[in-house]
């Protein structure tokens, strides 16, 4: 089995485009427990959104198609960057 498919990652990742009212955040609070990640999603004050996600890069993946097969939103670009695991971290949130 490769890394893609079993390592556990995390990133933080901000979201540019029209991602702000338009259900962003409540399809990725929604995606990311459907496919078991965790992690939390906020709206940022400058129109994007950012998050910190962790779960295998193929779990991650599933929850960005999931995401953008929504109406109204449009990722534009994504900023994404790895940072530590947080150990014991359960469900994933709006903040």
């Amino acid at each position: 089995m490769s890394d893609y498919n079993s390592k556990i990652i995390r990133k933080q990742i901000k979201v540019y485009g029209s991602v702000q009212g338009v259900g962003f955040r409540y399809r990725a609070e929604h995606a990311a427990e459907m496919v078991g990640c965790t992690g939390w999603v906020r709206n940022d004050s400058d129109g994007a959104v950012s998050m910190e996600i962790q779960g295998t890069e193929e779990q991650i993946d599933k929850v960005f198609m999931i995401i953008e097969r929504g109406t109204y939103v449009n990722i534009e670009r994504m900023d994404a960057k790895s940072v530590p695991l947080i150990d014991h971290e359960y469900g994933f949130r709006i903040r």
